[in-house]
């Protein structure tokens, strides 16, 4: 195997301090997937350096000038604080003539807006949640809250990780609708979808690839102890704080007794979801298997949080790849994909 020099792209808050060795200290889960990938970048044996950016590109610049790096190793998820212009910065990249690791700048936007991708899939007759945009623009009144399928999910049109998902994102009328958004709308200053609740299972599914794809196991976010005046839903908190998953018995497992033939139609799906989005690399879809089974596409994760303790990972693990290989198999993927860009 080739030893490669990889340029990591950090946001600067992210950069892990130099200091930070012992896993048990308290600043470490901050840092992890950083680490993580960092650690195992060491262990294969590629020379890797830190390039933080934030709203300039020239560190990008002056480090291909300087060191010549074989790849990008793309860990950013927003430029300038703005999420939607994440696909920045592998363009550039693409225009240096440096591969990178991730999905193409094309499959960043039309994945990263919920709503553009909902009508995509919806074009091409995959089934996704109804669902209508609240522009920050534009007070959001009674009228545009009318007639659609209550209960609903309220959440960002743009951010990803769960951000501004709680228990209030539920929904059951109009006026609680009109409600969340506006409270949205304060908190993050972007656009509003409300989408369709799906009563069912909820699924995440990994595929990796250009043009050959790679479906791995099924994922499921399993809700085991939540009383009734709860919905299961993927919060901020489910997402981040383990203490509320241990509180209300919650867990990421792998999915299990599946109705015959979900799983080969599960996988079919995601192939579709990735091809019709136009994704490169990697990417975790979110699912969810209603109880008529029915499967509704809630959303595409391009680029996926990719810790050791994240789903990708455990996913690739049951598919026969350590975290080591899955690293190196994400720069493969990176190295042969600068014509998807």
């Amino acid at each position: 195997m080739k030893k490669l020099k990889v340029m990591m792209l950090l946001h600067p808050e992210m950069v892990p301090p130099g200091d930070l060795k012992d896993p048990e200290d308290p600043r470490h889960d901050k840092y992890r997937t950083e680490m993580d990938v960092q650690q195992a970048l060491q262990k294969l044996g590629h020379q890797a350096i830190i390039v933080p950016v934030h709203d300039d590109i020239a560190p990008i610049r002056q480090a291909v000038e300087s060191w010549q790096p074989d790849v990008a190793f793309n860990m950013l998820e927003d430029f300038a604080g703005f999420g939607a212009l994440d696909f920045y910065i592998v363009s550039y990249l693409h225009m240096l003539g440096v591969p990178y690791t991730g999905c193409n700048a094309r499959g960043l936007l039309l994945s990263r807006d919920k709503a553009l991708s909902k009508k995509l899939m919806a074009y091409h007759r995959i089934r996704v949640p109804r669902f209508r945009v609240f522009p920050a623009s534009r007070k959001a009144t009674l009228k545009r809250a009318a007639h659609l399928p209550y209960p609903m999910i309220v959440k960002s049109k743009i951010e990803q990780g769960s951000v501004g998902i709680a228990q209030s994102s539920y929904v059951a009328n109009a006026e609680e609708l009109i409600e969340r958004v506006q409270q949205l709308h304060q908190m993050t200053g972007e656009d509003a979808i409300a989408e369709q609740y799906v009563e069912g299972r909820e699924l995440y599914i990994t595929v990796m690839g250009n043009q050959r794809l790679e479906v791995l196991p099924i994922r499921e976010l399993v809700f085991d102890k939540l009383d009734d005046s709860m919905h299961r839903i993927a919060t901020y908190q489910v997402k981040w704080n383990e203490k509320y998953r241990d509180k209300w018995g919650i867990d990421y497992r792998f999915a299990r007794n599946l109705p015959q033939g979900v799983e080969a139609q599960i996988n079919h799906l995601a192939k579709r979801v990735y091809r019709v989005l136009e994704m490169s690399g990697y990417a975790r879809l979110d699912l969810r298997l209603a109880g008529d089974g029915k499967i509704y596409v809630l959303e595409a994760n391009a680029n996926a949080a990719i810790s050791r303790d994240d789903d990708v990972a455990y996913a690739a693990q049951k598919a026969g790849y350590n975290y080591e290989q899955l690293i190196q198999k994400l720069l493969n993927l990176g190295l042969r994909a600068m014509h998807y860009s």
